[in-house]
This record gives C-alpha cells, sequence and structure tokens, in this order.
C-alpha cells in the first residue's frame, strides 16, 4: 500500500508541475482600513462639553526640556483645567506650519526647543494626551489650517512647508500662509488631519478662525485668473475653504474622530471677511460641531449698537438650520477678564462672573456647549490674578453645579 501510495504521488507532481509554472494572477491585498482612533471611552459621548483652549501662548510657558519636565507642568495645567468642571481641552497642536509631535508633513514647533524642526527627545503630544485621559478629559488637536507665519515668527526651518513648497505659499502684511486655492495644500492639510487622527488617540481635531487672511484681491488674483472659475472671486474663496473642510471632515470621520471649528463671532464678518461659510457647515454637516467666538459680553455696546452683544450674536447662530447631529457650541471671551471688550457701557468683566453668567444664559438659549478662551486668562493671568480667581469659582459653580 505504501509503494502505491509513493506511486500515485509521483504520477501527481508529474501532472501538476506545468500547472505550477504557469505565471500566477497576483492576488491584490485588500485595502487598508484605518484603524479607528483609540479615543476616549464611550462615557466621554455623553459628556457635556466643556471646553478650554490651550494656545500657543501657554506652550511658551511650559518647560519642555525633558520629557519628565513637560509632564510636570502639563499636569498641573489639565488639574485646573479639570477642578472647573471642564471636560475638554482644546490643545494646538499645530499652530504655525510645525507641530508639537513627529510628523511625516511638518517640522517640529520652535516651541519645543526654540529652534523650528529640532526633535525635543520626546513627543509632548503623546504624553498630553495620555495625561488628559488619566484626568479622564478629552482632548482634541488644534489645529491652524493655514498660517505658516505672524510677521516673521517663527523662523522656518528647511523642512517647512513654505520652504519645501515655496509656490504653495502667499504673503501678507501680517505673516505666511499656505494658499488656500491650492488642491495640492488642501490634499496636504487633511493628509496632515489623517495622520494625527491615525497615530494618537484624539477625541478631536479643532480648527481655529484663521481662513483667508486678507481681503485684498491681490493675494491670490493669479490663482483665481489661472482657475477659469465664473464664481466671483469672493464666491471661489469661499467654495476652496469649503473644499478644505469638506477633505478634512472626511479624513477625521475615517477615524471616527469629531471634527469642528471655532469661526468668528459675528456670522457676516465670517462670511465676508475670511470666506468662512460657517452657516453652510452647519446646514450640510460638513461639521460635527461649530463654536462661534463669542468674544463679547452681554451689555456690549458700541456707538448704539448691541448686535455684538453675547446674547444677540447667540441667538443669531441658534437660529441657523443645522444638519441632524451637528451641534452649537459658543467660545467665551476669558481673556476679557479685567481687561474688558470696548465696550461703550457696562463693567461686567470686572464683575468676577461674567463667563458664569454667559454660560447660564448659553443654556437657555440652546446652545449645547462652551468652551473658554484661553487657560492663561484664568489660571495664569498677572494683571488680574483675584478677577480671574473669581471667575474660576463661578465657573466651577455653574459647570459643577
Amino acid at each position: 500500500m505504501r509503494r502505491i501510495g509513493f506511486y500515485l504521488f509521483i504520477i501527481a507532481v508529474f501532472l501538476l508541475a506545468p500547472l505550477l509554472a504557469l505565471p500566477q494572477r497576483a492576488v491584490p491585498a485588500p485595502a487598508a482600513t484605518p484603524t479607528p482612533s483609540a479615543a476616549a471611552p464611550a462615557a466621554h459621548t455623553a459628556a457635556p462639553y466643556r471646553a478650554v483652549w490651550v494656545s500657543y501662548l501657554e506652550w511658551e510657558q511650559v518647560d519642555f526640556s525633558s520629557a519628565e519636565a513637560f509632564t510636570q507642568t502639563i499636569g498641573t495645567m489639565l488639574d485646573n483645567i479639570q477642578s472647573i468642571g471642564a471636560t475638554v481641552v482644546l490643545a494646538q497642536v499645530r499652530p504655525f506650519g510645525d507641530a508639537l509631535y513627529p510628523s511625516d508633513y511638518f517640522p517640529f514647533s520652535h516651541l519645543c526647543t526654540g529652534m523650528q524642526g529640532q526633535d525635543p527627545g520626546f513627543d509632548p503630544l503623546a504624553l498630553l494626551v495620555d495625561a488628559a485621559h488619566a484626568r479622564d478629559l478629552q482632548l482634541e488637536a488644534w489645529v491652524n489650517p493655514y498660517r505658516i507665519q505672524a510677521g516673521q515668527t517663527p523662523a522656518l526651518c528647511d523642512a517647512s512647508p513654505a520652504r519645501q513648497h515655496p509656490d504653495w505659499v502667499r504673503y501678507t502684511d501680517t505673516g505666511a500662509y499656505l494658499d488656500p486655492a491650492s488642491a495640492d495644500v488642501r490634499q496636504y492639510i487633511a493628509d496632515g488631519v489623517g495622520e494625527l487622527c491615525a497615530k494618537y488617540a484624539v477625541d478631536g481635531i479643532h480648527f481655529d478662525d484663521y481662513f483667508y487672511p486678507t481681503t485684498d484681491p491681490a493675494f491670490d488674483a493669479a490663482d483665481y485668473a489661472a482657475s477659469g472659475s465664473t464664481w466671483t472671486q469672493d464666491d471661489w474663496r469661499r467654495e476652496n475653504v469649503n473644499a478644505l473642510m469638506e477633505l478634512c471632515h472626511a479624513a477625521a470621520r475615517r477615524y471616527g474622530v469629531r471634527f469642528g471649528a471655532a469661526p468668528a463671532g459675528d456670522p457676516e464678518q465670517n462670511y465676508t471677511l475670511q470666506y468662512s461659510d460657517a452657516a453652510r457647515w452647519l446646514r450640510q454637516g460638513t461639521v460635527d460641531y461649530l463654536m462661534p467666538q463669542l468674544y463679547w459680553g452681554q451689555e456690549y455696546v458700541k456707538n448704539g449698537d448691541a448686535s455684538h452683544s453675547f446674547a444677540q450674536l447667540a441667538a443669531a447662530w441658534a437660529a441657523l438650520p443645522r444638519a441632524a447631529g451637528v451641534k452649537l457650541y459658543a467660545g467665551l471671551g476669558a481673556y476679557r477678564v479685567g481687561a474688558g471688550d470696548g465696550s461703550d457701557a457696562g463693567s461686567e468683566w470686572f464683575s468676577g462672573h461674567a463667563l458664569a453668567d454667559q454660560l447660564a444664559l448659553l443654556t437657555r438659549s440652546g446652545v449645547q456647549g462652551a468652551g473658554l478662551y484661553r487657560y492663561g486668562s484664568l489660571f495664569a493671568n498677572s494683571d488680574a490674578p483675584a478677577l480671574a480667581e473669581s471667575e474660576a469659582e463661578a465657573i466651577k459653580s455653574v459647570w459643577q453645579g
């Protein structure tokens, strides 16, 4: 029986050999499926949205000399944020076309070492995400989409997108910006969003109001002419920003990460001066949330005009139609504490409870959450420390009940 089996084996090999010698058709590998970000626990989805912005101005005061020093400093910051009942940290991680994390697209930020492109020797964002989640705080990565320089700051390294792709950059008297008209730029920014979502357990991607930096037609006149668009230049600019927002929303959605923006507080100026059609984003669901910056007081009036008062602006945004599931939050100007908002009347910013009063109004107006700009104005306010402390306590009484 063994010999018969052996002969059968030899015959099978003889018959199959020609077939094995034929060219084999490659079987395509399955398409890579993005792995959803291991973001916050499920409980986070039910948490009220109570945010604090941590900007590059805060990072200028943080010790980046070592991972240990950084962890200790941010631990204090996060403890303070948690202490007032906040649930979300909006951490600025890409302020000037550079990054507070190792990136395939952007050099290390100058904020880490004083020199753009220099590795601090650790990953600040990874430590920040871990420290926030350890305190049951959500962490959103706050990105400036276009800004490369403010004036001449920072000094650009060779890895800056402005050096790598000089044709992508446009200049104004305020600084350097990536060109909103460029499809390559839009894809580049969206790829950077995807990188953040893929590499870090961030709970959101957050864009601020830095869209078009100027209304000057010369800024992108050549781009507009080359486009052959039948739109007006203003409408064409708005479509460029819309296209960016749609790409970035899609990039975040692939990883199950929410995507939101904080446009300028005045809906009309937002539309006409920065070419950001935020009302459309709400209506079409281009964002998961919108948080307009309502940085004026309830008593604000200028030359008899109260249209920028907090209550009127909140009502104007709340009246806009929203796609199902899109949230509306409000940004509050904590930096006004002890400084005022330029109003011709009122002294609410010197009361010690202006922000708490605004939060109470929001709960009655249908706005579903709020953010405070910014951390240092509440917890490192050297100009009005007593007022800032009083405001923080008043916020705590509202957010923690």
